[in-house]
């Protein structure tokens, strides 16, 4: 960080050199103007290798992290199968993933559409908005939960 600051001090100070140097406007200094130039440009040149030596040792960090993963991952996978072929009575078992029930769809569908339908037809549009998504969340709460004490039903039955 250090670093970072000192060569943006080079710079600037280079830069302040430079513009009070242009401001002259005397032939005399023409070898000063020249010296400001050249040191202006390699305190740019110097901050431009600093930046490139960041952004290696980024990359560099970035490589030995995905070697690190891909060794565990190798690691684990040899485990696991050696694992496997040791224990045949392993089971598997998948479970499902649970989504939303229709009871909370139908709330959040009719919710919308009421607080939609709400701000339309109501000429106060923020009240109109608040009891159709009252009115809309209810109904659509009591439409899916139809829904799916009808397919409990139907899965009872099977």
């Amino acid at each position: 960080m250090n670093l970072k600051i000192t060569t943006m001090k080079q710079i600037f100070l280079a830069l302040a050199t430079s513009a009070v140097l242009f401001a002259c406007h005397n032939s005399a200094d023409q070898a000063a103007i020249e010296a400001a130039k050249q040191e202006a440009v390699d305190s740019v040149t110097t901050a431009n290798a600093i930046r490139q030596q960041v952004i290696d040792s980024v990359n560099d960090a970035k490589a030995a992290a995905r070697e690190h993963h891909a060794a565990v991952a190798a690691q684990n996978n040899s485990s696991s199968s050696a694992s496997a072929s040791t224990n045949t009575a392993t089971t598997t078992t998948t479970t499902k993933k649970k989504g939303w029930s229709h009871t909370a769809k139908g709330a959040v569908v009719g919710a919308g559409a009421g607080a939609i339908t709400g701000a339309i037809v109501n000429p106060d549009h923020v009240k109109g908005a608040a009891i159709g998504t009252i009115i809309g969340a209810g109904v659509g709460a009591g439409t899916g939960a139809i829904v799916d004490h009808s397919k409990k039903k139907k899965a009872a039955n099977q």
